[in-house]
């Protein structure tokens, strides 16, 4: 990382941080935030993030300092890339494994034909369900909320674009897999959708952001390095 300035960071910087395993994008914003205001003596600067990632996720998040922030939202318009991992046979009700498995399904059926033929299914424009443990709101409040109340809720259908799909890995029960899309695309209920066209069940066990727009994970800094760089 190049030698920046008190006055870079104010200015507008955009961080490629690459979030580590278990840590919110809130908690990752804030160590850089705590990491500039300590190096630079600073009451207050702006810091934010281009797009969530869930604890469970590693990868790519944009973070953006100071008069950066404006651009935030145009950053998180861009095409997203992700890796990751799709566990057969089971269902969890938050679709990955912030939850417990809570119902399981036969696999013996599931060829690498067919599950390699599924991708189809889920290629261009979509309709898809966001998981009830998220973070979208409904009549104010978040949806995981009501997920953690017990409380039912209906959920609309929401238009996003699957531009790449590709199986990587097969080793039933597990699916390696890329995928290229929209904004908005929630991958945790494309492995459950997966699961079911498969006649099956499926949640996602491993997902890292690889790229968002041109900006690639290969260039990100892990936060603890970010802030061992800044202050030494």
């Amino acid at each position: 990382m190049k030698s920046l300035s008190k006055e870079d960071f104010l200015d507008g910087q955009l961080l490629l941080i690459d979030k580590p395993l278990g840590w919110s994008s809130f908690q990752a914003v804030n160590k850089l935030k705590w990491v500039i205001r300590r190096k630079f003596q600073l009451k207050k600067i702006k810091v934010g993030h281009a797009g969530t990632l869930d604890p469970l996720a590693t990868g790519l998040l944009l973070i953006c300092t100071g008069k950066f922030t404006k651009k935030i939202n145009d950053l998180q318009g861009q095409i997203k890339e992700y890796t990751g991992t799709i566990t057969l046979g089971a269902t969890t009700p938050s679709f990955d494994l912030e939850t417990e498995v809570n119902e399981n399904f036969p696999i013996e059926h599931i060829t690498d034909e067919m599950i390699r033929d599924t991708t189809a299914q889920f290629m261009g424009n979509i309709e898809q369900v966001p998981p009830i443990f998220s973070a979208l709101k409904k009549d104010g409040k978040r949806l995981y909320e009501y997920a953690r109340e017990g409380k039912e809720v209906e959920i609309k259908k929401r238009l996003v674009t699957i531009s790449e799909f590709e199986i990587t890995k097969i080793n039933i029960p597990e699916v390696e897999f890329r995928v290229v899309c929209s904004k908005g695309t929630y991958i945790r209920s494309l492995a459950h959708d997966f699961g079911l066209h498969l006649r099956s069940g499926a949640h996602l066990s491993r997902l890292r952001r690889t790229k968002i727009g041109d900006y690639n994970v290969n260039k990100a800094l892990d936060p603890l390095v970010f802030e061992k760089t800044l202050l030494d």
